[in-house]
């Protein structure tokens, strides 16, 4: 399962299917990891640069984390997509699309623009769509190569 956390600055990416050590999440920073708790991981918990430094010490790569860069992920159901916005101007830097199919949702291309790229953004996009999914119960098949790279982390 991989789920996303954000607040204004950060985004937290997990993947429980890797997660073998959240004891040392829990000690790090126990107020945002808390194992009792659901959802576990609560961003409010702490000042981001304490987030930062525990995930950095996350043996499996369970956990990651990244700047958001004045970057707003939105999914917009009517379109089949997650977008990205510049958070000041509205402009659109990015997609994540998918098809319904009789199988569920095919992510079949993410993109952002050349400028952007290296920041998490993409990421970010393909994990909207599959938070999305989740909680409607439908299965994600990755299509595009990103979005299969990414879901196999």
């Amino acid at each position: 399962m991989h789920r996303l956390y954000e607040n204004e600055d950060i985004t937290v990416f997990w993947n429980s299917d890797k997660c073998r050590h959240a004891k040392r999440c829990v000690t790090g920073c126990p107020g945002v990891f808390d194992i009792q708790r659901k959802p576990w991981i609560d961003l409010s918990g702490a000042e981001n640069a304490a987030i930062w430094q525990t995930i950095q010490k996350c043996p499996t790569g369970a956990l990651k984390v990244t700047f958001n860069h004045g970057i707003e992920i939105v999914f917009e159901e009517e379109h089949n997509r997650s977008a990205a916005y510049v958070a000041e101007t509205k402009q659109k830097i990015g997609e994540c699309v998918y098809t319904e199919s009789t199988e569920g949702w095919m992510i079949v291309h993410t993109e952002t623009d050349p400028e952007c790229q290296g920041k998490g953004i993409a990421k970010r996009l393909v994990y909207r769509v599959l938070e999305q999914a989740e909680k409607r119960k439908i299965r994600v098949i990755p299509v595009c190569s990103y979005a299969a790279k990414v879901l196999g982390e």
